[in-house]
């Protein structure tokens, strides 16, 4: 409202200032007629000579003062030709309706409209240097009265007026001022209007790469140079702030609509209430294909839009822009998830969840350089760079720590019931992943950066000698539990199911490591231990009856091998034979050692049997019985899938224990 009343005083300060030029045109013909005629008087006035020169004089300041006016009619007559420009500009401008439709016209007129306010400040200017000079000679000669003097200087008061409010209008003026905030706002409708989320596809997939390319042009190419015309004009009149504060805040909304559909609760959860491996590993692998979802796509595309949008501004608002959009996305959100897992106790399946994140991390490697490579993104940089820091050296000090870690394990007791200790399965199992092509090469990775941040030269075979050394720490703990158990034949079953599972290994990352000859010493130690465990239990059942014993009588040593065949098969109905091809061949070699010289003997005293039947096993109930042995009451591993066996709860306490020794340190 101010500005059109500005442009109405204008308008009858333009009026008074044809009127003043109307009267110096005409003071200009009236000097022009009074030139001749003092010229005459000076002729008829011969005598006084002293008067001819005033009058020589007077007629060439008339000639000077004429010259004066004309050179002030020209700016001043364009100043009314601009005054009418402006007022239709002016209309253009003060439109109610918003320019998004035809942006780039609408920017043309405030161009235009910021060229006629220099044009007429600076004709302004030049036609009140004129007036001053035709002011200067007036009152030095005395040709005019003080009345057209003083119109003279109202003229120039109205010109000063005039040019003051053109440079006011030039520099962000209320109309100006106005033009710019429709822009501002056709800036935030025309983003918002062409703002899509983008949808998450499995990083699996291959349309990750071409998603991936696509980011490169987040909005079409008109779009895109719509913005750019806006940013161009707001930036000559230092309004962009206001467009990099709307910019920020619809493009953040955005990507975090482009990230709503992933379920991203989880990195806000307490680390604790991960205690489940299982759930903690399936979080690490959503966090791997969001994390890469969100820098290769999400963050990659608003990087190259706000380099498009505010790339040519030279203060290089753009990377700052980056910047903060990157944070109100969740990048740091990200970025704690994975500290704090890499903050957790230490344990060995920590180690796994930290080269996953390590892998990650070195995978988008490049992109975070491109992305947060400047300054503006310095908080991004710094929690980046902790966590890595964080994830090599807490890698490396478990893996250091694990041949130890088994040693102090020696301190435990073996299964009651002979079998494969839960921590033999797992630990071989994590062996054969860190052996894996998954996690090898990852490791492999972290131990040599961690050994070149201690000036330490990396040896190749570092990661083979440290499983080599886990094996035999293994296998110190097998030698120590099974002389642990009080019955003999236990510890023989013990040794045969853990020499049999090591055999098993053949075929897998571990067992290739370890060579055949390991795997068949392993295969002959269960042979040795087989035979000893008959020798030491059904054997000696088995000489009750072969040996002769004068004084006892057949009855008497059937009835004796009865009872001890009842003791012993009592005492190892809780034992267990884990692999079920070493428990039928158990079965069979039993059988077959104690079944035929039972037949023999009943046979042999018939007639003893028949008279007391019901106290003696019959050959068929022996081998029955024989046959249900080493039987587990329920699944507890499987030699096929090494590590599978193990269910969550058992998993968790294996691991319970071992981050117990790990974190006593």
């Amino acid at each position: 409202m101010a500005e059109v009343q500005s442009f109405d005083n204008l308008l009858a300060c333009r009026n008074l200032l044809k009127a003043s030029i109307d009267n110096s045109t005409a003071l200009a013909l009236a000097l022009d007629k009074t030139g001749p005629r003092i010229a005459e008087l000076d002729q008829k006035l011969t005598f006084l000579e002293m008067a001819i020169r005033p009058g020589g004089s007077k007629n060439c300041t008339f000639a000077a003062v004429r010259d004066h006016i004309s050179l002030a009619l020209g700016p001043s007559a364009a100043v009314l030709k601009i005054l009418d420009s402006i007022r239709e500009l002016e209309k253009s401008l003060l439109s109610d309706s918003l320019p998004h439709s035809d942006i780039f016209s609408y920017i043309s007129t405030i161009k235009q409209f910021e060229d006629a306010i220099k044009f007429l400040t600076a004709n302004c200017n030049l036609a009140i240097q004129w007036l001053e000079g035709v002011i200067q000679f007036l009152e030095g000669n005395s040709v005019a009265d003080d009345r057209y003097i003083s119109k003279v200087k109202r003229s120039v008061a109205i010109l000063e007026e005039l040019q003051a409010t053109g440079e006011q209008a030039g520099r962000n003026g209320e109309l100006l001022s106005g033009a710019f905030a429709k822009l501002e706002i056709s800036f935030k409708q025309i983003l918002t209007e062409s703002s899509v989320p983008l949808g998450f596809t499995d990083s699996s997939s291959p349309s990750t790469a071409k998603q991936a390319n696509n980011a490169a042009l987040p909005l079409p190419g008109p779009i895109l140079r719509k913005l750019q015309a806006i940013v161009e004009k707001l930036n000559t009149g230092n309004r962009t702030n206001s467009c990099i504060s709307v910019f920020i805040e619809v493009r953040s909304l955005n990507a975090k609509n482009s990230l709503r559909a992933l379920d991203l609760d989880y990195l806000e959860n307490a680390v604790e209430e991960y205690d489940d491996v299982q759930h903690m590993e399936g979080c690490i692998h959503e966090w791997s294909k969001h994390m890469e979802f969100m820098v290769k796509c999400v963050l990659e595309s608003e990087h190259m839009l706000c380099n498009e949008v505010f790339g040519s501004l030279a203060s290089g608002a753009w990377t700052g822009c980056f910047a903060k959009i990157a944070v109100e996305s969740g990048i740091l959100l990200f970025l704690r998830f994975g500290m704090s897992i890499a903050e957790t106790k230490k344990s060995p399946t920590k180690l796994l969840h930290l080269l996953n994140i390590f892998s990650v991390l070195e995978t988008l490697r490049m992109d975070f350089n491109k992305l947060f490579g400047g300054e503006s993104c310095n908080e991004i940089k710094t929690m980046t760079r902790d966590l890595v820091t964080k994830v090599v050296n807490g890698a490396s000090e478990i893996f250091w720590e694990l041949p130890l870690q088994v040693e102090l394990e020696r301190r435990s007791s073996p299964p009651s019931d002979g079998g494969v200790p839960r921590l033999v399965s797992f630990v071989t199992d994590y062996c054969n992943r860190l052996l894996d092509d998954n996690y090898r090469p990852i490791l492999t990775q972290v131990l040599r950066i961690h050994q070149g941040w201690k000036y330490e030269k990396y040896e190749e075979g570092l990661v083979t000698n440290q499983i080599y050394s886990i094996v035999r720490e293994i296998a110190v703990n097998l030698d120590a539990w099974s002389k642990a158990y009080e019955r003999k034949a236990l510890s023989y079953i013990f040794m045969m199911n853990n020499h049999c599972y090591f055999t098993s290994l053949k075929g897998t990352k571990l067992g290739n490591l370890m060579g055949d000859s390991w795997l068949n010493a392993h295969g002959n130690y269960n042979e040795y231990y087989s035979a000893l465990y008959l020798r030491e239990t059904w054997g000696k059942i088995l000489a009750s009856l072969t040996q002769d014993n004068p004084d006892s009588s057949p009855k008497m040593r059937l009835m004796a091998f009865n009872e001890a065949f009842d003791d012993m098969y009592k005492k190892q109905l809780n034992w267990v034979v884990i692999d079920e091809s070493l428990r039928n061949k158990m079965h069979k070699l039993v059988v077959q050692a104690l079944v035929p010289a039972y037949t023999s003997y009943l046979q042999k005293y018939r007639v003893v049997v028949e008279h007391r039947s019901d106290v003696f096993y019959t050959v068929q109930s022996l081998e029955t019985m024989l046959n249900t042995l080493f039987k587990a009451k329920q699944v507890k591993y499987t030699s096929s899938t090494i590590g599978s066996h193990l269910t969550g709860e058992q998993r968790n306490a294996v691991i319970d224990q071992f981050r117990f020794t790990l974190t006593a340190m």
